[in-house]
């Protein structure tokens, strides 16, 4: 038994360059891992206003959290387990059985686990009060300093982490026990053989690229860029391996062509030894190529939406307080608007910014410059296909009310605004009630806040007067018995007081729908900014927290691709070097490769991200996050930032990788 923990200990021991990084990784994934786990269920952000969505935001975290720890443990230990195979090789070859080394890789795992989830739970703890304050922070709370640990945290991270480690640790012991002792000793070279062009494979990566990219870039609709885009992620992830493995060796062949290119030193030894391995080459190349894209959508978007919540919820809640009558007739409209400013009265405040208007919602599929509110013809499948609008109909009295202008209509006429897409015809038709003639199509409406969240766009249509309006609503109740669409009145205002009076204000008026039973409803934009913030606030820090899981994967992907190849590539290098290559040719040559390699990836999840961006700011839309040029511009400068930290990384692994392919030469010496 101490022999194997023995040999186990030194066996991490003479390979650390290999097993530090991925003891430090797991560890991190264990820290990661515990602090949203304790943010998910924890009494100081339950206290807060919106801390309760901060934390079903957190609950979402922990399965993703779970989910790309065992992906990328699993990816990262099979690095690791190349190195060893010789190892493993060379103790079968000495007498060793299987078995034997089965228990050494019992003990490895052992401790591996038992330093890594140590590690990660003391830091883990030490760092949790630091991200607690931090989401307090985010949701402008007050932060109370007091330490606690969550057990039942620990107790998940560790189960969790358990099994990940045991599915690893069968997936060694299945390489080990399904392999020979000469393949075990050679496994270094396995995979190596002298590469074919592909060129089916890299034409068919190419061609799922392009339609991928064509979807970004053509689909309009938010509702079907939502359920387009898990398709699209699909597409992309398969066709940047398919390119990176195919397509790179094919990309290699065209330049070992191009004499005037290939036959330079640093050139021909970098292009033909990415040739030569381009296959497993290719994999993590993609693997870091995803992972890049990964860090920027998700930090782009989380980003936005955290910065921007304050605007966004202005757009979804023009005003302080927002009512709506159902069904409203004179003596409801007089009724609630009565109980407001008795209210108001009450708390010696004056309604400032004061807007009302009464509206028919309809809702139907648009078919040119129709609209059909029967949709009982199309199936579920058909209506995300087809260009559904909200309609809002509205009197140009109250459009002139609002926006301050003093537009007229006669019969058949209308004047339009137009929320998303696009409507270009001259005339619009309501079903079979009637086509109007648009005069005038305004720029801006202070919209219905329900709309600006809804994921559907929308059209504004004013009629000359109420008697139209009315004329429609009978309409679409003849039509549609069972299931019709309510006229409402809105009525919303600002306060001149700060927000726990506004508070005591809707309190009072709920009061008042609560004891007379009255059919409406009421918002206080101050209360909805709170649950704003938790949601945008729990989606910034899972943006940080997978953010940095993502830049950790890349980067440590990066650092095993050149320490696994740098050991690969030695005895090449050697060899070059006693055919008269010197010292400075091998790192120009090393640095031709290195920078070939590295930044090939950046490149394409620039690339990637350039094509997402149109549908990222559809699926935005869904979130009421509709400013394009700031998504925009927190988009580049988090490019920029990431690039900076790639090109770091860039130098230090290439600094590495030279280092590993010289150590033959100084030995030498």
């Amino acid at each position: 038994m101490r022999l194997y923990a023995r040999l186990a200990a030194g066996g991490i021991r003479r390979n650390g360059k290999l097993y530090a990084p991925y003891i430090l990784t797991c560890s991190l994934m264990a820290m990661m891992f515990y602090i949203v786990s304790y943010l998910s269920d924890n009494a100081m952000l339950e206290n807060m206003r919106g801390g309760d969505t901060m934390e079903v935001m957190m609950q979402f975290g922990i399965v993703i959290m779970g989910v790309f720890a065992a992906i990328f443990l699993f990816y990262t230990n099979s690095f690791l387990i190349k190195q060893r195979k010789r190892e493993f090789g060379l103790y079968n070859i000495l007498g060793m059985g299987k078995r034997n080394i089965a228990r050494i890789m019992t003990w490895e795992t052992a401790m591996v686990y038992l330093i890594s989830m140590a590690l990660g739970a003391a830091v883990g703890i030490l760092f949790s009060k630091l991200a607690e304050l931090l989401a307090v922070r985010i949701l402008s709370g007050s932060a109370q300093y007091e330490f606690s640990v969550s057990v039942n945290s620990i107790v998940s991270m560790l189960i969790v982490f358990a099994v990940i480690f045991l599915l690893i640790y069968l997936n060694v012991l299945r390489q080990v026990f399904f392999s020979k002792p000469i393949e075990l000793l050679h496994s270094e070279n396995s995979g190596e053989k002298p590469p074919r062009s592909n060129w089916f494979l890299a034409a068919l990566g190419a061609v799922l690229l392009g339609i991928a990219y064509y979807m970004a870039v053509t689909i309009e609709e938010p509702m079907t860029a939502l359920l387009a885009f898990l398709a699209a992620v699909i597409l992309v992830i398969v066709a940047t391996y398919l390119l990176f493995i195919a397509g790179s060796v094919a990309v290699c062949k065209i330049l070992q062509k191009n004499r005037g290119y290939y036959y330079r030193t640093n050139h021909f030894v970098s292009v033909s030894q990415m040739a030569y391995r381009m296959k497993r080459n290719g994999a993590g190349l993609a693997s870091i190529c995803i992972l890049c894209t990964m860090v920027l959508v998700t930090l782009s978007s989380t980003i936005c939406l955290y910065m921007g919540e304050e605007k966004i919820v202005y757009d979804r809640y023009p005003r302080d307080i927002a009512l709506w009558q159902y069904a409203p007739s004179d003596e409801d409209i007089s009724e609630l608007r009565g109980a407001a400013e008795k209210s108001l009265k009450e708390h010696g405040v004056t309604a400032e910014n004061e807007m009302s208007y009464t509206y028919l919602p309809l809702g139907g599929a648009l078919f040119g410059d129709r609209l059909d509110l029967n949709r009982s013809d199309l199936s579920e499948m058909d209506e995300l296909f087809v260009d559904l609008r909200n309609v809002y109909v509205l009197t140009i009295e109250d459009y002139n009310r609002t926006m301050g202008e003093e537009l007229t209509l006669s019969n058949g006429e209308a004047a339009i605004f137009v929320k998303g897409g696009e409507y270009n015809y001259d005339t619009i038709a309501i079903d079979d009630f009637g086509s109007f003639k648009i005069t005038h199509r305004a720029d801006s409406f202070e919209m219905i806040g329900n709309d600006v969240a809804s994921i559907i766009n929308s059209i504004y249509l004013f009629v000359k007067d109420n008697n139209v309006m009315n004329a429609i609503d009978g309409y679409q109740r003849a039509m549609n018995e069972n299931s019709f669409s309510i006229m409402a009145y809105y009525y919303g205002f600002d306060m001149d007081c700060g927000e726990d009076v506004q508070v005591e204000v809707y309190n009072d008026i709920y009061e008042y729908k609560k004891s007379t039973e009255k059919s409406f409803s009421i918002e206080l934009r101050a209360l909805q900014f709170s649950e704003f913030m938790g949601m945008y606030g729990g989606l910034f820090f899972l943006g940080i927290i997978f953010g940095s899981v993502f830049i950790l994967a890349a980067v440590l992907i990066m650092y095993y691709k050149q320490i696994s190849e740098g050991y690969d590539d030695r005895a090449r290098f050697d060899i070059l070097r006693k055919v008269g290559m010197n010292d400075r040719d091998i790192r120009r040559a090393v640095n031709s490769q290195v920078l070939t390699v590295f930044f090939a990836p950046l490149i394409a999840a620039g690339i990637h991200m350039a094509f997402a961006f149109p549908m990222l700011t559809k699926l935005l839309g869904l979130f009421s996050m509709r400013d394009t040029g700031f998504l925009a511009v927190v988009t580049l400068v988090c490019f920029a930032v990431f690039a900076a930290m790639y090109t770091l990384v860039y130098v230090i692994t290439s600094r590495s990788y030279y280092r590993i392919v010289s150590v033959r030469s100084r030995e030498d010496s």
